[in-house]
Formats: C-alpha cells, sequence, structure tokens
C-alpha cells in the first residue's frame, strides 16, 4: 500500500483523524473528516496548541467555538483558535474537512461565508489554459490571519489537468490533497515525483481518498466526462513566514 495514499476517508460516520505527524509523513499537519447525520447528530472535541481549519462540503451545521455559534452550508469555512472546545451538530447531514496544525501564536476565531470568497477576485479565479483550466477557491488564505494553514478548494473541467505546470513548495508547505464530490466511475490520477516520472508516482484517486504531499511535483488529471474536485490543505514549516499560497518551484520542462 502507498505511503502517500489514503483511502476511503468519506466513509466513516462521526469525527475522524486520518492524518497526523504521528502516523505519516506530515511534519506539521493533521486531517481529519466530521460526517454527521441520523446515526450521530453531535460531536464535540478540543485541539490542544493547534489551529484549525474546517471546510464544509455538503450539508449544513451549527459549529460552537467558546461561546459563538456559526451556521455553515456548502462551502463555508471556519478558522478556529488553539485550543478552543469545538462542537458541530446537524439536524440533517453535514461533511466537513478538518485540518489541524500546531502554533505558537495566538488568532482569533474567524468565519469566512463562501459568498465573501467568490466575491473576491484574488480568492475566486480560474487557472490555466485549454487543457489545464480549473476554478480555484482559497477559503483560508490572506483572508484570515493565521499561523500555518492554507486551505481552498480546486476544481477542474471534465478531463483537464490541475496543479500545471508542475510545481512544488516543499521548503516552505507541506500538503495533503482531499477528493471529493466524485461519485462512481469517476476517478482520476495523481502523480507525484522529484525528478524523473516513474510508474510507481502515479495513484488512482477516488471520492474520499487523500494524498500526502509532504513533497515533489504533483499533478492530476481527470478522466474524460468527469471533473476532479479536492480541497488542498498547507501548513507552513515556519509560522506566519512560510503562510504563503503561490510561492512555487515549476519544473522547467513543462514551464
Amino acid at each position: 500500500m502507498s505511503k502517500r495514499l489514503i483511502r476511503g476517508t468519506a466513509e466513516l460516520q462521526g469525527r475522524n483523524i486520518f492524518i497526523h505527524p504521528g502516523n505519516s509523513s506530515m511534519r506539521e499537519m493533521s486531517y481529519g473528516r466530521i460526517r454527521l447525520g441520523a446515526e450521530l447528530r453531535r460531536v464535540s472535541f478540543t485541539n490542544e496548541g493547534q489551529e484549525t481549519g474546517l471546510v464544509c462540503l455538503s450539508g449544513m451545521a451549527t459549529v460552537t467555538v467558546g461561546e459563538e455559534r456559526f451556521a455553515l452550508q456548502a462551502k463555508d469555512s471556519l478558522y478556529v483558535s488553539k485550543g478552543l472546545p469545538v462542537t458541530v451538530e446537524t439536524s440533517g447531514e453535514v461533511d466537513l474537512v478538518e485540518c489541524s496544525a500546531g502554533v505558537d501564536g495566538e488568532y482569533p476565531v474567524q468565519f469566512v461565508p463562501y459568498a465573501s470568497v467568490r466575491a473576491d477576485e484574488k480568492l475566486h479565479f480560474v487557472a490555466g489554459n485549454e487543457s489545464s483550466k480549473r476554478e480555484i477557491n482559497i477559503m483560508l488564505g490572506t483572508n484570515v490571519k493565521a499561523g500555518r494553514l492554507v486551505v481552498g478548494v480546486t476544481s477542474s473541467l471534465p478531463g483537464n489537468w490541475t496543479s500545471w505546470p508542475p510545481h512544488e513548495h516543499a521548503a516552505m508547505l507541506e500538503e495533503i490533497y482531499v477528493f471529493f464530490d466524485m461519485p462512481e466511475p469517476a476517478f482520476g490520477l495523481q502523480l507525484v515525483y522529484t525528478d524523473g516520472i516513474t510508474a510507481a508516482d502515479v495513484e488512482v484517486v477516488r471520492d474520499g481518498d487523500a494524498v500526502l504531499l509532504p513533497e515533489g511535483y504533483h499533478p492530476n488529471v481527470a478522466i474524460p466526462g468527469s471533473t476532479l474536485n479536492f480541497v488542498w490543505i498547507m501548513a507552513a514549516h515556519r509560522e506566519v513566514v512560510d503562510r504563503q499560497w503561490g510561492v512555487v518551484t515549476v519544473d522547467a520542462r513543462f514551464a
């Protein structure tokens, strides 16, 4: 089994942490999923010493952080200060990506409605050319004060490449891709390489899969007729200093 691919992270109900520095190649970052519905409608937790980001993929939830309450729906995001108690509850169903990273600094709780992202051309834009065109939404970027986390969502056109031209940013940031909204039989191909490209560098990715990207160039492509949709989660190695989106090294062969 690949050490960089974690399959089926969308299958379990409740709150489940799949990736953290103790069980993976990640130095700073953890990734989990919160899925609530008829079987379980409420979870509570605290990430001691860690800032936390929540991105709502589908459904609706009320999130209580300390004494504050926030209503999240699809593609809304929430930044939670380190060590604050969090309760997520829903009267229907909800699917949230949870990410966290250890920080020394103090940063305020910040709610990011998706409407505010779409209204900002620096956070919501289309990138690429005819065969690599994709929509990018930066959920937790320059719009929030944070220590390490940078989080967004990318959606390709059917059959298109994303993260193209191939780039890497291992000196500053580690990353996880989490694929979602790719119903069967949709799949994509994820490449991760540091120099020459070999068969061992290619992973088949489907809905719910997570790919760890501590280093390496990491382009991917959707099959014809289907799109790639993924949450990308980055954590800066140096708190605040390395928390920059778009500072990358491009593979010169494809620049």
